[in-house]
């Protein structure tokens, strides 16, 4: 579900120490955020502040040094307008006509699917209203309005990298309060069309695990999840790939040249490009940490929201019970990278090139579809990709904002 976030939370009079905001107070910040302050005599002194459970409603609770006051917390009306997506694209199709002006922030209740198509909507409505061509998008815009996920999905990755868990009163708080995080997206596309936004890629075992799960959508979401891993382990082939990298330090290094009086060409920074041939089964493209219950670690642990880099891990050939251990490495906390097959490299770009298959001509592009013989399926943010030809994914930093923060941040921030 998409929620058009227009509408204010207060807190209402109703308990024991019910009245009305003092005249005269503060406006807050956005009307989304904040709950209305109780009224606190001018000598007392607070002590504490926060938002408790009493009686089975959320309230605005304050212990001064004299009193405890507390007043529940409920949306004002009218209440924000509200949309039920019907079929995939749904969301997308709204964002691109809703007018936006109006709102201070997008809500969307649903899973990883539901989350990166609106995502990928407010940022592409941006570009629309920049007048970029959304063809041929290279240096994208910021979208201005906010994202708020609230998880209702089986696996919730987008949401659980956020908040560290899978927690709707968590989530809800976070909106509630206005904690913003600055979010790193990349750019997909082939042969130099765009193909989409997105935070996070699989190419290999997770696009085949996705596209065969697709297939089976009859199932329950997570009995389909389990007999596409195993199916897809049974048959385990790696992928005959060409993969070129620009690593961090090679774009740290050119853009800090490019300020200087002795400028380097672009040539020079094509010259920085790192290149690897060979079989792979799998290739992970992460600028999120993508953790989950399954991997509570995150699949890219060492990856953070707004640092400006991806990781790009690489799982070479090797034999299915070595692979097998890799897999199971992700659910635990335990090093999942200490394999010799495993490769890890810090990158600002990707290209990701199958050898058996190096048409110049783009393929037909489909999303959440299932594979066809002349693409290869990739798995982007929980939904199915398929292109027959070259990938270029490429970073851009802190292209939005979502309400949430990783408790990793904040210790980083610390």
């Amino acid at each position: 579900m998409l929620r058009l976030a227009r509408g204010r939370v207060s807190a209402l009079a109703g308990s024991p120490e019910g009245g009305k905001q003092p005249a005269g107070a503060e406006a807050g910040p956005p009307r989304v955020l904040l709950p209305s302050a109780l009224p606190v005599p001018a000598v007392e002194r607070i002590l504490q502040r926060g938002i408790f459970e009493i009686d089975g409603r959320s309230c605005d609770v304050v212990l001064s040094d004299s009193a405890l006051r507390w007043r529940p917390i409920q949306p004002e009306r009218p209440a924000a307008p509200a949309a039920v997506t019907e079929y995939e694209g749904h969301a997308l199709s709204l964002l691109k006509e809703c007018q936006l002006q109006e709102f201070d922030g997008v809500i969307c209740v649903g899973g990883d699917g539901s989350a990166s198509e609106v995502a990928h909507g407010l940022l592409l409505r941006a570009q629309m209203d920049a007048g970029i061509d959304t063809n041929y998008i290279l240096t994208p815009v910021r979208t201005s309005l906010p994202l708020g996920i609230i998880p209702a999905g089986s696996t919730n990755v987008l949401a659980h990298s956020l908040y560290g868990i899978t927690h709707i009163v968590t989530a809800t708080l976070h909106i509630i309060m206005g904690h913003m995080q600055p979010v790193d997206v990349c750019t997909f596309s082939s042969t130099g069309k765009f193909l989409r936004f997105g935070f996070s890629a699989m190419f290999g075992f997770g696009g085949k695990t996705l596209a065969l799960a697709e297939k089976h959508r009859w199932m329950p979401p997570n009995q389909r999840k389990d007999f596409a891993i195993i199916k897809t382990l049974a048959s385990l082939k790696p992928e005959d790939c060409e993969i070129s990298f620009l690593p961090e330090k090679a774009s740290q290094d050119f853009q800090e040249a490019s300020g200087n009086e002795h400028r380097r060409t672009e040539s020079d920074c094509n010259n920085q490009w790192k290149k690897i041939q060979g079989h792979f089964l799998n290739i992970n493209v992460m600028a999120i940490p993508c953790s989950c219950s399954m991997a509570p670690g995150g699949l890219a642990p060492n990856t953070r929201f707004s640092n400006g880099s991806m990781a790009l891990i690489i799982a070479r050939n090797t034999s299915r019970s070595e692979f097998v251990k890799h897999l199971k490495r992700q659910t635990s906390l335990k090093n999942q990278f200490n394999f010799p097959f495993v490769e890890t490299y810090t990158v600002t770009e990707v290209k990701i090139q199958p050898r058996n298959n190096c048409g110049d001509e783009i393929g037909d592009v489909e999303f959440h579809g299932t594979s066809s013989e002349n693409n290869y399926p990739w798995n982007v943010d929980g939904d199915l990709m398929e292109v027959a030809s070259e990938v270029h994914i490429k970073l851009h930093p802190q292209l939005i904002k979502l309400y949430g923060g990783h408790l990793k941040e904040m210790n980083d921030y610390k």
